[in-house]
């Protein structure tokens, strides 16, 4: 198969799932990820694509291959970290859902959205402090509303400690 074929039949596969035929996009990512294993994107769109259908514990190994190789753009890599990090979350393991959403957040420190995942899995893990914090701190820096802006210097101090009274 030619370069110019994949990369044919992986557009086409993305159109499939956005146009909701998500089981046809399966079955074709499926096929190329066979032909393709080492090809991140391939890897990164199969496992989008079991998660789009609740299918979580077969996008795992996608998802694994897609962030194992290099290839991948900043964003595409961000977003298969967070699937990751989120599936390992809703299979309940909450380890391997810190440990990756933390990697990803090492990496891509300014990305909101990973944070927000991050504290969803340390309030699952019992870390409910740390999520508390991670999550303020991200309200703190990234919320346009006045009355949050207004008490920012309150939210950042609090954040690190909620049982302080001064």
């Amino acid at each position: 198969m030619t370069t110019d074929d994949r990369s044919g039949r992986l557009a086409e596969a993305v159109r499939l799932r956005e146009a909701g035929r998500r089981e046809e996009a399966r079955v074709l990512l499926v096929a190329l990820g066979e032909e393709f294993p080492d090809d991140p994107d391939v890897a990164y769109q199969a496992a989008w694509v079991h998660d789009t259908l609740g299918l979580e514990a077969e996008a795992v190994p996608y998802y694994r291959r897609a962030v194992g190789v290099p290839g991948l753009s900043d964003e595409d890599r961000a977003g298969a970290l967070l699937g990751l990090g989120s599936t390992y979350r809703v299979l309940g393991q909450y380890p391997q859902a810190v440990e990756t959403l933390t990697a990803a957040v090492a990496e891509f420190p300014d990305d909101g959205a990973l944070r927000t995942f991050l504290a969803m899995s340390l309030y699952n893990s019992g870390r409910t402090h740390d999520a508390m914090e991670l999550l303020l701190k991200l309200l703190a820096a990234t919320s346009s509303d006045p009355g949050i802006a207004g008490y920012r210097a309150a939210i950042e101090h609090y954040a690190a400690d909620l049982d302080a009274t001064q």
